[in-house]
């Protein structure tokens, strides 16, 4: 089965079995390895992603559900040589841990921060809450978070369909 989406701002097409998760398909097909893969259920949220904006577990979504949409990966976030305010604040903070959380985490911060720039530390943890971190805890994940909405980005980069 063919499936056409755009990833990350390119159109990438594919010949692909009906059955192939998107998680498998940005990093198998696309050799987009930073969206990891683990529990296969949409628990642990390391497979976090964007599809036409909403934060999206990977893992449980078809690749050919996104046929014609707008996929948005970790890979996405630094732009010209510059780490996004989320990449940012999770090196300030020491938010990366182990790091294989990390993208997922990355990607569901930054999701909140576009609807809540300003969010306080509940709903940092609220947001986060479907992202599990199997390594000290989510302190440090949550100062990151704060320390990007500290520091926005002071222009938002230009996203091509």
């Amino acid at each position: 089965m063919q499936v056409t989406m755009t990833v990350n701002g390119d159109e990438v097409t594919r010949d692909i079995e009906p059955r192939m998760l998107l998680v498998h398909f940005v990093r198998d097909e696309l050799g987009l390895t930073g969206t990891h893969w683990a529990c296969d259920t949409s628990n642990c949220g390391a497979c976090t992603l964007w599809v036409d904006g909403e934060a999206v577990k990977s893992c449980t979504t078809l690749a050919v559900m996104c046929e014609g949409r707008q996929v948005r990966t970790v890979e996405d976030l630094a732009r010209d040589g510059h780490l996004d305010p989320v990449q940012q604040g999770f090196m300030e903070e020491h938010g990366l841990q182990c790091g294989f959380c990390t993208p997922g985490m990355m990607m569901t911060a930054k999701w909140l921060l576009e609807r809540d720039p300003d969010p306080d530390d509940a709903t940092i943890r609220e947001a986060i809450s479907g992202n599990l971190c199997r390594c000290t805890g989510y302190e440090n994940i949550v100062r990151a978070v704060r320390w990007a909405a500290e520091h926005p980005a002071t222009s938002e980069p230009e996203v091509t369909a």
